[in-house]
């Protein structure tokens, strides 16, 4: 497959992914940064209720992960033409205990450091105060919360670091580049958040983009990035009557 079919390819898989999500990202940051209200005045609600009826809420809430995840998909399928997909992201059990190793440690390393950098940035005005979860008051929140952690995590890091890693590997680029280009689209599908969201993913970015180059390996950092969204999203949405700061 030559160069032009390689970048056709990834800009196709961007498209429907996670770039077309950079692309609404930046529009938004626009409107926030035009509103009347201030940016830290402003609310960036994530995993809202889409409907009043609890069991059709529920079905779009998992027709909505099961649809995002499909890019997944064709980024394996298309990464299967040159062998098994899977196995060269190291998408596979053959290292449990790696994998759950990392995994936790790079969420504490990413998660405590990300905390403070969101109220600093806040404070600062350069950040929309994050609702992680506004789902309704229904039995099926925590489980729908959790699915919808894990994918995102499959969704950022096969897509991201994965595949979008391996094409740009294989078109020439140079490993600063490919980290760069890695981090800098993390940070932008954060965008509607505000600077810290742009600023904390993107660095989130560069160490999975760094460890990845390093262990050859996509599911520690989706179990890293599972655990990190949990935490958020069920955090909140348990404690949110509790403690007002949150």
């Amino acid at each position: 497959m030559d160069r032009a079919v390689r970048r056709t390819e990834v800009l196709l898989v961007l498209g429907v992914s996670l770039g077309a999500s950079a692309v609404y990202s930046l529009v938004t940051i626009i409107a926030r940064l035009t509103a009347e209200q201030s940016l830290s005045q402003q609310t960036a609600t994530l995993n809202p209720s889409r409907s009043d009826r609890p069991y059709l809420d529920l079905t779009y809430q998992l027709l909505g992960i099961f649809f995002n995840l499909v890019p997944v998909l064709l980024a394996l399928h298309l990464l299967n033409r040159d062998g098994d997909g899977r196995r060269a992201l190291g998408i596979d059990c053959r290292r449990p205990a790696f994998d759950l190793r990392w995994g936790a440690l790079l969420a504490v390393g990413i998660g405590i450091p990300g905390l403070g950098l969101y109220f600093g940035a806040h404070a600062l005005g350069i950040n929309a105060t994050v609702v992680p979860a506004a789902l309704n008051d229904v039995w099926w929140a925590v489980p729908v919360l959790i699915l919808a952690a894990a994918q995102n995590a499959i969704l950022e890091e096969v897509i991201v670091v994965g595949y979008l890693m391996t094409r740009l590997q294989e078109m020439g680029w140079r490993i600063r580049a490919v980290v760069a280009a890695s981090a800098l689209l993390r940070g932008s599908y954060h965008l509607y958040q505000g600077f810290g969201g742009f600023v904390g993913n993107a660095v989130m970015g560069v160490v999975f983009a760094l460890f990845y180059l390093r262990c050859k390996r996509v599911v520690p950092l989706i179990i890293a990035h599972t655990l990190l969204d949990v935490v958020a999203f069920v955090g909140y949405t348990l404690l949110k009557d509790h403690w007002s700061w949150l």
